[in-house]
């Protein structure tokens, strides 16, 4: 699929999620072959006041790129200013507006989810933020409200006649947040209702679970947020099944304890030795959910606070794997 002038064979890609997609785990997604990684949401307000944690969330690296920078707001003229400067610093490729978070500290300003009770308003931004910057241009929503507001097909005309380059539909409402199943027959109603591209987003963890939702709703891409959740080689499985044919197995434990300590170092270099291992702890249980002794581990993890607290964790999870054979790495 496309997006503006950007072109990806294999259009699996890696949702926005906050406080999960900072720029280490996006860097990982993008080895694991995710084609496309979109950054946590960032504040237009908080760019306008120059907040130096806002700001510092505009960094980027080159490993990480293409990147979509995802911005939230409720003003059309603060989002269009915003996403000028975050243009003017060439950190992204792809500016994307939110208008799906759930969180009520969001929606309580008119912002994320909130905009899809006010489509007049949303128009009203996307059009200004068309027009202030020359990048690629992307919106993410949800399919309404709730069960009695659903009007997706509504934002997603708006959008398009606004001048999108794609539209992300997670296929659940505002007052579901993540509960229940993602209703991909709105996101094929989408699909039948634009030109511009559908990226469907939820309910996706396997390889059978894409091949149907892009057979179901005649999707351009796909966009994948919990299941990638301390399980960044779900990028590496959906692109070997999608140029291969071919399902790849879920990594070793090796392979596990390696990454923890990998994506501990790229925070610890990144963030600082205090709250790099904070930050850490969260991604940790994610990567262990599932192991043998795993809520010991995540006990554990979740009270480390040096990089040799999750060494030590990580060797006595290696020590002993499913079968009772000694794991020995060398790099541990």
């Amino acid at each position: 699929m496309q997006i503006g002038s950007l072109d990806f064979p294999v259009p699996v890609f890696l949702a926005p999620m906050a406080g999960v997609t900072d720029m280490a785990y996006r860097i990982l997604a993008r080895e694991m072959g995710c084609a496309l990684v979109y950054s946590e949401m960032v504040s237009t307000l908080g760019i306008h006041f120059r907040n130096v944690h806002t700001l510092e969330m505009l960094h980027t690296e080159t490993e990480e790129r293409p990147l979509a920078m995802q911005l939230f707001g409720a003003e059309p003229e603060s989002v269009a200013a915003a996403a000028s400067y975050v243009e003017s610093l060439g950190c992204a490729d792809i500016i994307d507006f939110n208008m799906g978070c759930p969180a009520p500290k969001i929606v309580k300003n008119g912002s994320g989810s909130a905009l899809l009770l006010d489509p007049e308003r949303a128009y009203r931004i996307l059009t200004a933020l068309r027009k202030a910057v020359k990048l690629p241009v992307t919106v993410k929503m949800r399919i309404g409200w709730d069960a009695d507001h659903i009007n997706v097909l509504e934002m997603a005309r708006l959008a398009e006649d606004a001048g999108v380059d794609a539209i992300a539909v997670h296929g659940r409402t505002r007052e579901q947040y993540y509960s229940g199943h993602a209703d991909w027959s709105q996101i094929a109603a989408v699909k039948q209702a634009v030109k511009i591209p559908v990226i469907a987003n939820g309910d996706v963890r396997t390889c059978q679970d894409l091949a149907r939702i892009f057979q179901e709703t005649g999707c351009d891409g796909v966009m994948i947020g919990r299941a990638a959740q301390g399980n960044p080689w779900v990028f590496r499985q959906f692109y070997e099944f999608l140029t291969t044919g071919t399902e790849l197995p879920g990594p070793t434990l090796a392979e596990r304890g390696a990454l923890i300590l990998r994506h501990l170092d790229m925070l610890l270099a990144f963030k600082g030795d205090h709250v790099g291992a904070r930050e850490m702890r969260k991604h940790a249980t994610w990567y262990t959910k599932g192991l043998l002794h795993g809520a010991e581990l995540r006990e554990k993890f979740n009270r480390a606070e040096t990089r040799e607290d999750f060494r030590g964790i990580v060797r006595q999870m290696l020590l002993t794997d499913r079968d009772g054979n000694v794991e020995r790495e060398e790099w541990i």
